[in-house]
């Protein structure tokens, strides 16, 4: 590590998916990502979009409630904001430090918020952008005071902060990909994706078919994409303490099979179900993820099936939301995950579950054979009885799990905070070593 470790460099990220109260996988990426940062001895700089007010003692304190309890409501109408905004560009965003006064008690965001150096927030700053971007289709010019040598944006946020390099994480494009799979916005997100790979510095991104699909759909210049791939921070807690899965649950260590993710149309629920229930395993499946849309469509067979449970209980089992910590929890006690996905630009769940010696099924599409490698049993997420017979070969085979257990380990050692911390160390390099746009 000593050779990677360097001062040269203050690197910042945004905190659009760290705010969000119940996580996002891009949210567990920023702080994958400012845990690498950190280990390389970079000053790690935050900027967020919450409101702080004007007086410089409360600051703190109304950052950590709306961490806490959510960002507030705007008080202007949904209809008058757009032109409030414009108003608030024109006369120059206020940016506001947050300074660390070490009386806030911040044990319980440790799984969910970065350690940063120093932390700026601007109130609603990334719906201002949005709506900048959308009247101007340009990107929004931020002045910060002694701003970070390289922005990492985590997220395509139509905003550059002047005096740094500024660089753009593109996970994947599916709403380009799976169009009907997304409710974005199509016009408006490849306008917002082309741009960034005109106004940033460089474009990053997880996966070798991410960067493939980067470079053919927008015409980015190869040179200017890099692909870093990811590492997961396991939450603090997780190495020492074991939850009794069957008394929070209702479910036995190595008698489940789990999901987890949001419940919506790429992640293939449908499918996993109508394959599950073909099966005669006596192991429920346990279903946890927030309801997206199209929820209904693909909760159809769940909700049947949860219908006629029989004496020995249901056989599928939803929960709704679960702290990461909790899901983990789950993942370590599976017999299996099992992660169909049509499409991922990653894949999280499928290195979390092999980190943590659990059997893996899951898709041949896009980054999801990268992740597993031959760790996983890989099948055609669109053929339901190709995965009924992987769910039902793991089930019965006791020395194929235990197999897989070992091969999950070795392979989700390619993506750790020693190889992320490499990647990104070459990357900042390069951009550094390049001349600024």
């Amino acid at each position: 590590m000593g050779d990677e470790r360097t001062t040269i460099a203050s690197i910042g990220i945004d905190g659009f998916n760290l705010a969000l109260p119940q996580g996002t996988g891009v949210a567990t990426y920023g702080m994958a990502l400012a845990q690498a940062v950190r280990s390389l001895g970079m000053p790690l700089h935050g900027l967020f979009g919450v409101p702080i007010g004007r007086d410089p003692r409360l600051r703190e304190i109304l950052f950590y409630e709306a961490m806490g309890r959510g960002m507030p409501p705007r008080r202007a109408p949904r209809w008058l904001r757009p032109m409030l905004d414009r108003v608030s560009v024109a006369r120059g965003l206020r940016v506001a430090e947050v300074e660390d006064s070490g009386r806030i008690e911040r044990e319980g965001f440790v799984d969910r918020l970065p350690r940063f150096d120093r932390l700026l927030s601007s109130a609603h700053l990334f719906e201002q952008a949005e709506h900048h971007f959308r009247r101007t289709r340009r990107f929004l010019d931020l002045e910060l005071p002694d701003p970070p040598t390289i922005m990492h944006w985590t997220y395509p946020i139509p905003i550059r902060v002047a005096g740094a390099r500024n660089i753009y994480t593109l996970h994947d494009l599916v709403p380009l990909k799976l169009p009907f799979a997304t409710l974005d916005r199509k016009r408006f997100y490849h306008r917002l994706v082309e741009r960034c790979v005109v106004e940033g510095d460089h474009i990053v991104t997880v996966s070798e078919a991410s960067r493939r699909d980067i470079i053919e759909l927008l015409g980015a210049p190869e040179a200017g994409v890099t692909n870093t791939y990811q590492h997961t921070p396991m939450p603090a807690a997780l190495a020492d303490e074991m939850v009794d899965v069957e008394a929070v649950f209702g479910v036995k260590p190595d008698g489940f099979f789990l999901f987890f993710g949001a419940i919506e149309p790429k992640k293939n629920v449908a499918r996993l179900a109508e394959a599950f229930l073909s099966t005669d395993t006596p192991h429920p499946l346990v279903l946890v993820g927030g309801r997206g849309w199209q929820k209904d469509e693909e909760l159809r067979l769940v909700e049947a099936a949860q219908r006629r449970s029989g004496a020995s209980g249901p056989r599928i089992i939803q929960l709704d939301y679960l702290p990461r910590r909790l899901v983990m929890q789950l993942v370590r006690a599976a017999r299996a995950v099992l992660f169909p996905s049509l499409y991922e630009g990653f894949g999280l769940p499928v290195l979390e579950a092999m980190q943590l010696g659990t059997p893996v099924i899951t898709s041949n599409r896009a980054s999801l054979p990268e992740v597993a490698g031959e760790a996983a049993l890989i099948v055609d997420p669109y053929d339901v009885s190709a995965l009924s017979a992987a769910i039902a070969r793991i089930d019965r085979d006791a020395d194929l799990r235990s197999k897989m257990r070992q091969a999950g380990l070795a392979q989700s050692a390619r993506f750790s905070l020693g190889e992320h911390r490499r990647r990104l160390h070459a990357l900042y390099s390069g951009v550094l070593a390049a001349p600024p746009r």
